[in-house]
């Protein structure tokens, strides 16, 4: 009798942890969504679509924390290199100007 108990207790653990599979993913990946992952987990993994989404998720890599000054530093970047190209340009335009006219 109690063989049995044990093997349902260890049954239960090994079904839990594949059913909470996608949170343990989103958990060790270190995902800033890991509260909303799991939470949809808990919700929709009962139906098999939703462990998929939810396991399809877990996987995916972390969003920017700032979507906006992402954008920004990288305009910002993409300015700088052009200016910098743009007067190095103008730089040598006037080198060989003056090497011209010496």
């Amino acid at each position: 009798m109690s063989y049995n108990i044990v093997v349902q207790g260890v049954a239960t653990v090994i079904a839990l942890g594949l059913y909470f599979l996608p949170s343990i993913v989103a958990d060790r990946r270190k995902r800033h969504d890991l509260l909303t992952i799991a939470l949809f987990n808990a919700c929709m993994g009962w139906t098999v679509f939703g462990w998929l989404i939810a396991l399809y998720w877990a996987f995916q890599p972390n969003p920017p924390v700032n979507l906006e000054g992402e954008v920004v530093r990288s305009r910002r970047v993409i300015s700088m290199r052009t200016f910098t190209k743009m007067l190095g340009e103008r730089v040598q335009m006037r080198e060989s100007r003056d090497r011209s006219t010496k």
